[in-house]
């Protein structure tokens, strides 16, 4: 797969170091005229997203999550589903989310939405309506500009043996499995986890471990281009503070994380390995801070996403669209349940 040449467009983006492109809108005092303006400016839009990864637009009059789904509906062809669900979010209709309903003073790594899964969306976008009083950015970082940073031969090992995760459902600490999987049904989750290449086994009188193994590096559909496309710093136990780590080990078992990632034929990924990885993402990362209007684009295939901690009231709505399958991708690896212990 050749990477495509994409055309210009004229769209008057602001490029500022250590943010994402911004495209600020014409004056329009309606949702009427936004509509519009964004059918007219759509084509343009995807064209830059593609060579950016990601993209804000400011100036757009939305109030409401309802406002925000209208015009959802003008940049997304096909909605996404949200699969084996990881952070509680808030639903307000019309397949409209809260980007996460974590505790404010948590920080959320970088990552790919569902890298995990067989299928996952291709865009992201994001909206502010209520805009924090410091901190809380949508952060984001151009997966392909992660990949050149990373050293050749750590590339090649993930290239080869893709990455390994392994979750472990609890009662009392991230989602129970019925949360995640949507349903309280052991049979439906043996038979989703058959379907989706997961390998899994009961554990106690309400837990569940799954393990499964999936490509590190995907070439994106439309473009051609190689990127890193994974969760496997983000999950690792070396991206979790030495106290929290201490504790869950310590409550659950070195075996019973809630999350946890290795390389792809099992070898454990060391603290060097995954620092490696976080240094990456932090020299690509990029922040813009939220104003009440905003939407924020991601490819998800070309661009990760986080968020940084914040004070005071935060309210950013997510939408999930145009669907990709991971064979779409060229995975170096083939998707395969993993080994349980």
């Amino acid at each position: 797969m050749n990477p495509v040449t994409l055309p210009p467009t004229e769209l008057p983006l602001i490029l500022e170091p250590g943010k994402p492109p911004i495209l600020l809108t014409p004056e329009l005092p309606d949702l009427v005229g936004a509509r519009a303006w964004l059918s007219e400016q759509r084509a343009a839009i995807r064209t830059e997203l593609l060579r950016h990864g990601y993209l804000l637009i400011r100036g757009l009059p939305i109030a409401r999550p309802e406002e925000f789904a209208e015009l959802r509906d003008i940049l997304v062809e096909q909605r996404a589903a949200y699969k084996e669900k990881a952070t509680p979010r808030s639903a307000y209709g019309d397949d409209v989310y809260s980007s996460t309903d974590l505790p404010p003073a948590q920080p959320i790594h970088l990552h790919n939405e569902n890298s995990y899964t067989l299928d996952f969306p291709g865009l992201l976008i994001f909206c502010c309506l209520e805009a924090p009083e410091k901190g809380g950015a949508t952060t984001v970082a151009d997966v392909r500009e992660v990949l050149a940073a990373l050293p050749a031969d750590l590339v090649e090992r993930f290239r080869e043996a893709g990455w390994l995760l392994t979750r472990n459902y609890h009662s009392h600490v991230g989602l129970p499995w019925p949360t995640a999987f949507a349903t309280d049904r052991r049979e439906a989750v043996e038979e989703y986890c058959a379907r989706n290449l997961i390998g899994f086994e009961w554990t106690g009188e309400s837990g569940l471990r799954t393990v499964q193994r999936r490509s590190a590096l995907v070439r994106h559909p439309v473009t051609g281009e190689e990127v890193w496309f994974n969760h496997a710093a983000f999950w690792s136990r070396w991206s979790l503070d030495e106290e929290v780590l201490d504790v869950l080990a310590m409550t659950y078992g070195e075996d019973g994380l809630p999350f946890d990632t290795a390389f792809g034929d099992g070898t454990e990924l060391t603290a060097e390995d995954v620092a490696t990885l976080n240094t990456a993402y932090d020299t690509a990362t990029r922040r813009e801070s939220w104003q009440p209007g905003d939407l924020m684009l991601v490819d998800n295939v070309l661009s990760a996403h986080g968020r940084d901690a914040y004070q005071g009231g935060r309210k950013i709505l997510v939408a999930m669209g145009e669907p990709v399958t991971l064979q779409e991708c060229a995975p170096t690896v083939r998707p395969t349940p993993g080994p349980l212990a």
